[in-house]
């Protein structure tokens, strides 16, 4: 009887490893992404820009200039003007002139506003509670710790 011959791998290299470990990352947060994206259209009728636009007015009650909030999402003042002026019809949000200066405005979201954003961040809170109950809370706090020692390298990239 002959014995099976072990596998022999070469050592793993760390900048393949982390590369493999960058991927998953990718992966698995375009997939809560997606699923997110799709709950909020088939069961909310709304999008992920405009989630995250009324998450950022929420989060700065006195509002924020157009600018402020391209620069806070991340995206261009085109996304962001019009996403503001949709909830702005649909009664969600408003502008408000900038004292001493006649060309700018804040957006910043009505009572409405802040009762339906409430309503859909509890959603959201609950789906990726769902999307991620797999995981212990030392889990989590350890996962956590280690993406901590990846984020100061992005941002002194984004300061260079």
């Amino acid at each position: 009887m002959t014995r099976p011959i072990p596998e022999v791998t070469a050592p793993e290299v760390p900048s393949k490893a982390r590369l493999r470990l960058w991927l998953k990352l990718l992966k698995t947060s375009g997939g809560i992404e997606a699923e997110v994206r799709r709950r909020l259209r088939d069961r909310h009728s709304t999008t992920l820009p405009r989630f995250d636009v009324m998450s950022a007015l929420s989060r700065n009650p006195n509002g924020l200039k157009m600018s402020q909030l391209s620069q806070f999402l991340r995206v261009s003042n085109g996304n962001v003007t019009g996403i503001v002026d949709r909830l702005t019809g649909d009664g969600l949000a408003l502008r408000v002139a900038v004292p001493g200066d006649r060309r700018a405005q804040v957006a910043r979201l009505t009572p409405a506003g802040e009762a339906e954003f409430a309503r859909l961040a509890a959603e959201h809170e609950a789906w990726i509670d769902e999307m991620m109950a797999g995981l212990a809370m030392d889990e989590i706090n350890e996962m956590s710790a280690l993406l901590e020692q990846i984020q100061p390298v992005a941002r002194e990239e984004e300061q260079s």
